[in-house]
């Protein structure tokens, strides 16, 4: 089979593609065909050295796959051969081939794609575990997203609006508050690119207010974090709870404590890795639940780029030059 590896930290450019012996598969586990790979930025920061977890060198990139099973190791009995199915995997997506736990995967019905079952796991897992597990967000509540147009924004904008609430739309760009506006959001405001300055960050938090009725909001999911995250916490409603996604603009920011205070709400982290760990039949029952409003057309993931397997360096480019308008997959042909 073939892989794409990176064997030494660097541009995502710079990895090389190889072959590598077909995987056997081992108790528990199954061999997949890929069919395709969702590409996260989990994966940006792993060929950078930065992420929370090291692959030993060299490794394939890629989280999240979906495919057909090819063959079973011991003890798996809740799949057969041929079944399409999607998971995830922590990294080696970007391969023909992967192994993976039996216990984790997830069915695709006939009607999902490969290209979206490869492109919910990670996106519509971190966000549901945000919304419904560490927000418990209610219909009726105002939910303001920043970076609503990537790939875990979207997925939050289209749970949020299936769950009840009214969702205003950050987005550095109008084209990107227009996507997120397609995908269910009220409203939405574009922020400017960084450095910001003082009077950006309050204009940022007053524009917040003003979309939800001067209240302020209920929820606000940060995938962006750096500069952003203090007027977003200025701009929180009583009780408000804040999600700590990640940090794509760059920097972890460091808030001033006393608005917590003042604002008597809540800033929560989302680890959706971690829970997975931790949890996983939780997490594999909200994968099940996700995959049905998939499939019944409540929630539309948002793939807006491919590239074949030998090019998955521009895919994981394109994320890391924050050019992505919703999902990003590697296909194997």
């Amino acid at each position: 089979m073939k892989a794409l590896l990176c064997t030494h930290y660097g541009p995502p450019e710079e990895m090389e593609l190889r072959d590598l012996p077909s995987p056997a598969p081992g108790k528990n586990q199954v061999l997949i065909t890929v069919k395709a790979c969702g590409v996260n930025f989990p994966d940006v920061l792993m060929l950078a050295d930065k992420y929370q977890f090291r692959p030993a060198l060299p490794f394939a990139p890629g989280g999240e796959v979906a495919g057909v099973v090819k063959a079973l190791g011991e003890g798996v009995s809740n799949l057969k051969v041929g079944d399409r199915v999607a998971v995830s995997i922590g990294n080696g997506g970007f391969a023909e081939e992967v192994l993976a736990d039996s216990r984790r995967c997830v069915p695709v019905p006939d009607k999902v794609s490969f290209e979206v079952a490869s492109a919910f796991i990670v996106t519509y897992g971190t966000s549901y575990h945000a919304l419904k597990d560490r927000a418990k967000l209610k219909a009726g509540e105002s939910l303001v997203v920043l970076g609503a147009a990537g790939g875990v924004g979207l997925s939050a904008v289209e749970l949020g609006v299936a769950m009840g609430a009214t969702v205003i739309a950050g987005a550095s760009t109008q084209e990107k508050v227009d996507l997120a506006k397609k995908h269910g959001a009220a409203d939405g405001f574009v922020y400017p690119r960084l450095p910001l300055s003082r009077d950006q960050q309050k204009a940022m938090s007053d524009k917040i207010k003003e979309l939800t009725g001067g209240r302020g909001a209920d929820v606000l999911y940060d995938p962006v974090g750096d500069q952003y995250a203090e007027p977003s916490l200025r701009a929180m409603n009583w009780e408000g709870r804040y999600l700590v996604i990640g940090f794509a603009a760059g920097e972890i920011p460091k808030i001033p404590l006393n608005l917590t205070l003042l604002k008597g709400c809540d800033v929560l982290g989302v680890f959706w890795g971690a829970f997975t760990a931790r949890d996983p039949k939780a997490a594999n029952d909200s994968l099940r639940e996700i995959m049905g409003m998939i499939a019944d057309g409540r929630l539309s993931p948002d793939v807006s780029a491919r590239f074949p397997l030998a090019e998955g360096g521009k895919a994981i480019r394109m994320l890391q030059d924050r050019q992505a308008l919703g999902k990003v997959v590697v296909t194997m042909g």
